[in-house]
């Protein structure tokens, strides 16, 4: 199989940022692409926001005014109440970026597959639920696959694909095809929760929040010590408020509930108490900091070995986490590696983190946390164990 050509129509199911995200990855690449949403009003958003989007990127210098308004110009946006799917009839690819809704994403994929031909691939957005589950609802489960973005689309180069139980290696393959004809860096996930990044990422959050809770360190200074002293783009605080704490707090319920209740991923209950606050970040002007006017950042405080001791417990559950995605088979080393460096921009892969740190410094790291606090938790990863039992190393 080979990607689909430009000619080939793209629908995307969802005006949300997401959803107008994926369209705009779309038309760049040549597809006509056609858009809907139950909300009218979203659609209109959407389109103004691209518009806004292409006029900067003229106005900057890095896209000509004529392949701006071509790029509009392939992209329909198609007013449709919930589930009047015939306008995507003739596409050959769907993506559905609705609401992270099992039952939701289901009845949508079952009144796709009554309007499209069959040889159209039905692919999900989800960032966390079954693939598997969701192809059910169809009467041709095999031609639906998870076509993972990350959030915006455009930018950032990443695509997880997720072949379900039923996928056929016919969709997989084209679909992975064809995300990397649009430019996109591609890795291949077992259909777990959380796939690669969001399962592996957890403890980046979980953590963080723990040590807060604990009343080792302030906000401001865990994220300076991971932005300062460990290197990664965004403090765990500053990015929870910039994904919104409600859509943290879901993913991490999410895998927590599907992975039988692991604790390594207990979502905290300090964060829940912050959405039925209503501070869900930025969007909402207050999360873990405020955003208000006039609002001032508080001050880290900046101890090296305070820092260091929290980078130091974070990472060590980081690279037990990726450990434990080898272990299981969620994805291969190489992919798992790429999923974080393209996926959240982190300063390294975590195997090769830990490969530098030492995995039996790892290792002990986690078993003086699991010694103190007498916590499943912090429970090291078999693989973790084998490898430094045998003094290997995840590369030579």
């Amino acid at each position: 199989m080979t990607a689909l050509a430009t000619e080939a129509t793209i629908g995307v199911l969802g005006a949300g940022a997401m959803g107008s995200g994926i369209a705009q990855v779309a038309a760049a690449a040549g597809h006509h692409v056609m858009v809907t949403d139950a909300l009218a009003e979203a659609l209109e958003q959407a389109r103004g926001r691209l518009e806004a989007v292409m006029g900067r990127e003229v106005e900057r210098g890095r896209l000509a005014r004529d392949a701006a308004g071509s790029l509009l110009e392939r992209i329909t946006w198609a007013p449709g109440a919930a589930g009047e799917y015939a306008v995507f009839r003739h596409c050959a690819l769907i993506i559905e970026a609705v609401v992270e809704d099992l039952a939701i994403k289901r009845e949508a994929f079952r009144r796709l597959e009554a309007e499209v031909s069959e040889t159209c691939i039905l692919a999900t957005n989800t960032s966390s639920l079954s693939v598997t589950a969701i192809a059910a609802a169809c009467r041709q489960p095999e031609r639906v696959v998870g076509l993972h973005f990350f959030n915006p689309a455009p930018l950032l180069p990443l695509v997880e694909i997720i072949p379900g139980l039923t996928t056929s290696p016919e969709t997989t393959a084209t679909s992975r095809e064809t995300a990397a004809a649009w430019g996109k860096t591609t890795v291949q996930a077992s259909d777990t929760p959380g796939f690669i990044v969001n399962r592996i990422a957890r403890p980046f959050y979980g953590e963080a929040l723990r040590i807060h809770e604990e009343g080792v360190a302030d906000k401001a200074t865990i994220d300076w010590a991971m932005r300062e002293l460990g290197g990664f783009r965004m403090g765990p605080f500053e990015l929870m408020d910039l994904i919104g704490n409600d859509v943290n707090l879901a993913v991490s319920r999410s895998i927590f509930e599907s992975l039988q209740y692991d604790p390594r991923y207990k979502p905290s209950v300090a964060q829940q108490r912050m959405v039925e606050a209503g501070w869900l970040g930025r969007k909402t002007g207050r999360g873990h900091y405020e955003y208000g006017e006039g609002a001032a950042p508080p001050a880290p405080k900046e101890d090296a070995a305070a820092g260091g001791a929290i980078v130091d417990r974070i990472l060590a559950m980081l690279i037990n986490g990726a450990a434990d995605a080898v272990f299981w088979r969620v994805a291969t080393r190489d992919d798992i590696e790429l999923a974080r460096t393209k996926g959240v921009n982190y300063p390294k892969g975590l195997l090769r983190w830990g490969d530098e740190i030492g995995l039996r410094t790892v290792l002990e790291r986690l078993e003086a946390l699991q010694a103190e606090y007498g916590e499943e938790r912090y429970r090291p990863s078999p693989l973790l164990r084998r490898m430094v039992r045998e003094g290997r190393r995840f590369f030579p």
